[in-house]
């Protein structure tokens, strides 16, 4: 069974979405991410993936606040990411209620710095971030390319102790064209022992059954909520359905 995680991206203290991470195609869906996050509380979500958009643009934390907001109003386990740069910033995301961190860029610029997380605070609070381009990790909110290849990245962190993995498929994200599953089931059939989080493109319940099926442990979605694409008690129904 798929695990569900809806998707709060934050600019300016606000609930957006982008598409391909462009700063430029920004749509604002709310004005308050903590009223978002209590309708997917009432709706039977658990899990809430947030992101502090202004933060990856600035490298370090913005929306602290916003983050305090939603994990003080709701029992929602959140992943927070999105300028995670320093000690400081992880410690302030916890602080402010987080009960995991999504950290990419740090594991590219400074692995030592990634690891010395991983080892304080366990890899069950640490959520390896690969965001994907052409098949190279991209960083900083997606406004530069490494030169490091997606497979080979995971391995050296796998082989640290990672255990949860949110992969975005850039070239999908807030498109609404479906996922990258032939990716996804290609890292899955390469570490089978991963918690895998897919990201990106998602655009419908079919979609959702399709990685599903395809074995991939965990879903992040946003837009196709927002834009009314994915009918909520339908996607509930198959969910509780599946876990019988």
């Amino acid at each position: 069974m798929i695990e569900l995680i809806p998707a709060i991206d934050i600019i300016d203290g606000q609930c957006v979405r982008l598409t391909k991470g462009d700063y430029n195609q920004k749509t604002v869906y709310h004005n308050r991410p903590a009223d978002v996050a209590a309708e997917f509380e009432k709706l039977g979500f658990k899990r809430l993936h947030v992101v502090d958009l202004d933060g990856a643009k600035s490298k370090h934390i913005v929306n602290k606040e916003a983050l305090q907001d939603i994990t003080t109003e709701t029992q929602l386990t959140v992943d927070f990411g999105g300028g995670i740069k320093t000690d400081d910033d992880i410690e302030k995301a916890f602080r402010h209620g987080a009960s995991m961190v999504t950290v990419g860029s740090i594991a590219v610029t400074n692995p030592e710095l990634f690891i010395s997380w991983l080892e304080k605070y366990g890899a069950e609070r640490m959520i390896l971030g690969a965001d994907v381009r052409n098949g190279m990790i991209s960083i900083n909110g997606w406004k530069e390319d490494s030169a490091e290849p997606l497979l080979p990245f995971l391995k050296r962190y796998i082989d640290a102790g990672v255990k949860y993995v949110l992969c975005t498929e850039i070239s999908k994200d807030g498109t609404l064209q479906g996922p990258a599953i032939d990716l996804y089931r290609q890292i899955m059939e390469t570490y089978p022992q991963l918690h895998l989080i897919a990201s990106g493109g998602v655009s419908s319940l079919d979609d959702i059954k399709a990685l599903d099926a395809a074995g991939i442990p965990a879903v992040v979605f946003g837009k196709a909520i927002y834009e009314g694409r994915i009918d909520m008690k339908e996607l509930m129904a198959y969910h509780n359905a599946s876990a019988q």
